[in-house]
């Protein structure tokens, strides 16, 4: 219970909760281990839970009209998912795949539910943190719409390395491997014009390449792509 509310109060979700809310949330939390390659719910199924990650990488993707995979997001430890869901009966957007073995605490809407009826706190950081979200996904469809592939190509290698980077020697390595193709997905766009990209990052000294491996050389030329 103690580790569960100390990992609570970490998630964005529920950290600016008092200790009795935290508790509350425990008490209903249900932890669950998954392996690589586990699908944890396929987009269409009916929402019943949200989810949070205490350890391992959840890939969030949809299915284009024309069958090819959009990657929405990768998400790592803290990190909640799955969210869209609560107080609505709607189905899972997306579909939620374990791509590094995960430890996932588990919550389901109906009991969040009851506990939000008599906890207004609880109640207003949901909100708030739906509404950041909105706003993220907003900001993404802007991006999308406005920016140039290679913009968007060094956005998502900067945000990556942000989330996913570990800085070793002056260089920061990408701990995922990403082919071009989920790169593409990523960003919204086909692999070729993703190939092009990176082959012009890794020429100008940016980044390298090893495999489906990707270090960040000088984040300042890539940031440069980005306020130009």
């Amino acid at each position: 219970m103690e580790k569960n509310i100390e990992l609570l109060k970490h998630i964005p979700l529920f950290s600016q909760l008092n200790d009795k809310s935290l508790e509350k949330i425990a008490s209903i939390t249900v932890e669950k281990k998954y392996r690589k390659g586990t699908i944890i719910f396929m987009e269409g199924d009916p929402g019943e839970a949200i989810f949070f990650i205490k350890s391992g990488k959840v890939k969030i993707s949809k299915t284009s009209s024309d069958g090819r995979e959009l990657i929405l997001n990768i998400y790592g430890s803290g990190d909640v998912f799955a969210e869209v869901t609560i107080f609505n009966d709607v189905k899972y957007p997306a579909t939620a795949e374990v791509v590094e073995d995960a430890v996932i605490g588990v919550v389901m809407n109906r009991e969040l539910e009851e506990l939000v009826k008599g906890d207004a706190d609880l109640a207003l950081q949901i909100i708030k943190i739906l509404n950041k979200r909105l706003y993220m996904a907003q900001m993404k469809l802007k991006q999308m719409a406005l920016s140039d592939t290679y913009v968007r190509t060094a956005q998502m290698i900067i945000k990556l390395a942000q989330e996913h980077g570990v800085e070793k020697n002056s260089v920061i390595e990408l701990k995922l491997e990403l082919s071009r193709q989920e790169l593409a997905n990523m960003i919204g766009t086909a692999r070729e014009t993703v190939s092009r990209a990176l082959s012009q990052f890794k020429k100008e000294g940016s980044i390298d390449i090893s495999g489906k491996k990707i270090i960040v050389k000088n984040i300042k030329k890539l940031k440069a792509w980005v306020q130009s």
